[in-house]
């Protein structure tokens, strides 16, 4: 992926002008509440300079109830912007959360080959949680301080020119660092993401591959391997801790100069007369306004830092090319015949390396195409061609007459059904994954459909029969019973195109019998392309590919090819004596 920047402009124009109704009543509260934080140091001076020296009672409890109303403002005002703006920060990272989501779901099936699924769902949840540092109360500490800093600055310059540029000599200084420092950092806040992301994916790895790390003994190797993504992160936060440090000490250090000389000078101008003790003390808080937003700009920066960071991978994701981004793809399906048609396709998942090479099928309607071969031969790549989940390199491939490539993919794949080798089964009940494809079926629909897989042949003897809950991936069932669940599940979508990928390789003697008689149902009318090992299980095929090195190498149905005695009859033989 490349290393995307995302622009302060970039941010405003899609983050902050579509919310600027509700920022400008942010920005409100934000000058209500630094306007009344200034009353006290102005009190502070007409108190000393005025109200005790005149020992004028009237005045002193005034005095009061403006700082105590001021205070008072300040509170509700920090309640509202915290509660505005905190909850649309969430609010904002609700959103981008799903846009996530939505566009990680439309990019090609070659994309989640190459990628964990720990490390795209850190991208879902973590990336997109640094936002609330732009929206929420990073923006509130940025722009109320500067706000503070700039008011405060022109009550210094008023009470005292000559301290007030003594001051501005370290707070530039301070500025200039700060400055070269977030540019540091940025990049050490963008190799976290990845680095989080690679540790979140290895942890869903071992979690999800438990009984495969017990059954090897492995759980050390496991653990060291976390330990090592674990320091990895532990080192980059201590980079970025190391980083923020040295700003907050420089600022401290040289905004503590910054008031270690204007006592030097405000004493001495204290004693020519030149300043009064309600003026100094003016002075010393007003500074202190000014400072203090300054020395929490380290805070406020890494915070803001980390949210562009975010934003960057985000971003990432967000500019690639979705599989339904094509403008070729233009021609609508309504009802399909299912007449599929190869006419001399290759395809490569590397270049200048065909995996499969000058292909041409002809699946009539309603017609069954068995794939064989060894593995490796190219035998998924066909089936996933046929699925749309790759693009042919070359030639290319039909429905009904039309160029499959032209063809809206959600219209092609709402005819298709696929029951994969290791079909993937959701955590929840039986009925929720078989009702998966059409959430409204009615239950006399969903009912057949258990009855045709024979789903009902192990569910009848549970106690809460299809509201069995079977665990992440289907772990509580065996083999056999997932493999009913899934053809189940393809039997209730009803399609016109149906991909069986090693259907029934998972099931014992018994259950494939079953399964055996409710797939010659399921195929009835539905162009089929089925990939077995076990040839047996296909015999009845109206025609059988033998693929071999990426080519047809023969073709013909099952009494055919055995008639041939080529290498169809080969791996029928051979399978026989097992």
């Amino acid at each position: 992926m490349s290393n995307t920047k995302v622009s302060i402009g970039s941010v405003f124009k899609t983050i902050i002008w579509p919310r600027k109704k509700l920022l400008f009543v942010g920005l409100v509260l934000i000058v209500i509440s630094r306007l009344a934080s200034l009353i006290l140091p102005g009190a502070s001076k007409y108190l000393i300079d005025d109200v005790i020296v005149n020992k004028d009672f009237d005045k002193l409890y005034t005095i009061i109830l403006v700082v105590a109303g001021a205070i008072l403002v300040q509170a509700v005002t920090s309640f509202l912007l915290t509660k505005l703006l905190s909850v649309e920060a969430q609010h904002l990272i609700a959103q981008l959360r799903v846009k996530v989501q939505q566009k990680i779901l439309s990019l090609p099936v070659s994309f989640f080959d190459n990628s964990k699924s720990g490390e795209l769902v850190s991208r879902i949840m973590t990336d997109v949680e640094g936002v609330r540092n732009i929206v929420g109360t990073g923006l509130v500490q940025l722009v109320g301080g500067t706000l503070t800093a700039v008011i405060s600055l022109i009550l210094l310059i008023k009470i005292s020119p000559m301290m007030t540029a003594y001051v501005l000599v370290p707070v530039a200084i301070f500025g200039f660092v700060a400055m070269k420092a977030f540019g540091f950092i940025r990049p050490i806040f963008r190799e976290r993401g990845k680095i989080n992301a690679e540790v979140t994916g290895r942890l869903t790895e071992t979690l999800n591959g438990v009984r495969v790390v017990k059954g090897f003994n492995a759980e050390q190797q496991e653990i060291k391997s976390f330990e090592t993504g674990v320091e990895k992160l532990f080192l980059n936060i201590k980079k970025s801790l190391t980083s923020t440090a040295l700003i907050t000490s420089s600022a401290t250090f040289l905004l503590g100069l910054a008031s270690t000389g204007i006592m030097g000078i405000g004493g001495y101008m204290i004693m020519h007369d030149e300043l009064t003790f309600g003026d100094f003390l003016a002075f010393t808080l007003y500074l202190g306004f000014m400072i203090a937003p300054i020395v929490q700009m380290s805070n406020i920066g890494s915070q803001l830092t980390e949210g562009f960071a975010g934003l960057d991978r985000t971003e990432e994701i967000m500019n690639m090319e979705s599989e339904h981004d094509t403008k070729e793809r233009v021609i609508e399906l309504e009802a399909i015949n299912g007449d599929i048609t190869f006419e001399n396709v290759s395809f490569a998942y590397e270049q200048d390396k065909e995996v499969i090479r000058n292909i041409n099928i002809h699946a009539p309607r309603g017609s069954v195409t068995a794939l064989v071969g060894s593995s490796g031969s190219g035998k998924s790549t066909i089936a996933s061609l046929v699925s749309s989940f790759l693009t042919p390199h070359s030639g290319k491939i039909t429905i009904d007459g039309k160029d499959l490539s032209k063809v809206t993919l959600n219209s092609y794949r709402k005819h298709l059904g696929v029951v994969l080798q290791d079909d993937f089964l959701f955590e929840g009940t039986i009925r929720e994954n078989i009702i998966f494809p059409r959430p409204n079926a009615s239950e006399e629909a969903i009912q057949a459909a258990v009855k045709a897989a024979y789903v009902n042949e192990f569910t009848d003897r549970f106690e809460k029969g299809l509201e069995t809950v079977i665990g992440e991936r289907g772990v509580k069932l065996s083999g056999g019973q997932r493999q009913r669940i899934a053809i189940a599940r393809a039997v209730l979508a009803d399609p016109k195109i149906l991909i069986l990928d090693e259907a029934t390789s998972n099931l014992d003697t018994e259950s494939e019998a079953l399964i055996q008689a409710s797939l010659g149902n399921l195929m009835q009318g539905r162009t089929t392309f089925v990939i077995a090992h076990r040839l047996s299980t296909i015999r009845k095929a109206d025609q059988i590919l033998v693929i071999e090195n990426g080519e047809i190498k023969e073709k013909g149905n099952h009494d055919e090819l055995i008639a041939k005695q080529g290498r169809y009859f080969e791996l029928f033989t051979y399978q026989s004596r097992i």
